[in-house]
């Protein structure tokens, strides 16, 4: 055999032997579609320090927190400017902006609590802030609102010991002893949950069709059993309830702030079942932002891990958000604790890198 026979029968080795390597991951398209997701953040502030940390790490996305005077609860058209231009200064776009209203929060804490406890007229006045906001964010450029319809806040039970000196956040609902047998809510079941939302999706997404702002919605985390917890039951906390949510309202300025690790909360089988969850909300394009991070555990036992250790794939769900199309943010939530990183500095920056070498690596198959 002559070095060019040699070189040829090589190559074609080499090629055979790729195909069976990939053969039982994730089989290359011909005609891949592009890479048009992005790094992102939702953390706060705003402000000239956090930005050059951003920007640090190669983050040029994010969610921002606008300064807003007088106690008002939606930012003006030069508030918003104002951080879209410090934002602009260091390098970074402001793709979603966050009000100071329907915020992840539990209810008893809640300064603004009218539009979820039903309080009329307080909660017409709230939704009119954020009518004027949606408006304010359009004249200002700024594309999208992320809120949540959330009377619980974010339940967990504690933390666990992680890799290093890291600790995790866990729910146990077998272990969840609440502090009051109810909220300042009361009982809410699923049917006065219904009317809250839609009352509000009726007079809000119409403002949101008129100006062209996307309104995405965080689900409830985590989802509690269909009797409910402190005497509400979670509608937004099941793969059905979020079906059922974008289906209220249709438009394409209505949809999710798709909390990857939220939803893997909801499965009893995250690692395998996920994947068809983002595809449902992502081939219908009511995906507008992603916290992509993962867990390990199922549906009421489960901890918040790095993104690289938990039950969900994270490589095979990139590739899924890249098979629908997904044009938006990617950004870390919720991330491990130690004392050596008190603000999670750290552990937001190893989540950045994570998420951008994936995003990355999409670009350069194999």
């Amino acid at each position: 055999m002559n070095r060019r026979e040699f070189i040829s029968s090589s190559g074609v080795a080499a090629v055979a032997l790729g195909r069976g390597a990939n053969a039982s991951t994730t089989t290359a398209s011909p005609h891949p579609k592009p890479v048009l997701m992005k790094l992102g953040c939702q953390s706060a502030p705003t402000s000239d320090e956090h930005l050059k940390y951003l920007a640090r790490y190669g983050v040029r996305h994010i969610c921002g927190y606008p300064q807003i005077a007088d106690g008002r609860i939606y930012a003006t058209v030069d508030e918003l400017s104002r951080m879209k231009d410090l934002a602009a200064g260091n390098g970074i776009e402001i793709d979603c902006v966050v009000p100071p209203v329907l915020a992840s929060s539990y209810i008893d804490n809640e300064k603004h609590p009218a539009i979820m406890l039903a309080r009329s007229p307080e909660r017409d006045r709230d939704i009119e802030s954020i009518q004027k906001m949606i408006r304010n964010c359009a004249q200002a450029g700024l594309p999208m609102l992320k809120y949540n319809m959330s009377i619980l806040g974010v339940l967990r039970t504690g933390r666990t010991p992680g890799r290093g000196d890291a600790s995790y956040s866990q729910w146990k609902l077998a272990e969840a002893h609440p502090k009051t047998p109810l909220t300042i809510a009361g009982e809410v079941d699923a049917d006065r949950f219904w009317e809250r939302i839609t009352y509000f999706l009726d007079r809000i997404i119409p403002v949101a069709n008129e100006y062209k702002v996307r309104m995405a919605c965080h689900p409830q985390d985590p989802g509690v059993p269909p009797e409910g917890y402190q005497g509400v039951n979670r509608v937004l906390g099941t793969v059905d309830g979020l079906k059922r949510f974008i289906a209220i309202r249709e438009s394409p300025y209505h949809g999710l702030n798709f909390c990857q690790g939220t939803v893997s909360e909801m499965l009893a089988d995250p690692g395998r079942e996920v994947y068809d969850v983002i595809r449902y909300f992502g081939s219908r394009k009511k995906i507008f932002n992603v916290h992509f991070r993962n867990i390990r555990g199922h549906r009421n036992d489960f901890v918040e891990m790095y993104p690289d250790e938990g039950d969900v794939d994270m490589v095979k769900a990139i590739h899924v958000y890249r098979e629908v199309g997904y044009p938006y943010m990617l950004m870390p939530d919720h991330v491990p604790q130690a004392e050596s990183d008190p603000r999670g500095l750290q552990s937001f920056a190893f989540c950045y890198g994570y998420i951008r070498g994936l995003i990355q690596s999409l670009n350069h198959p194999a």
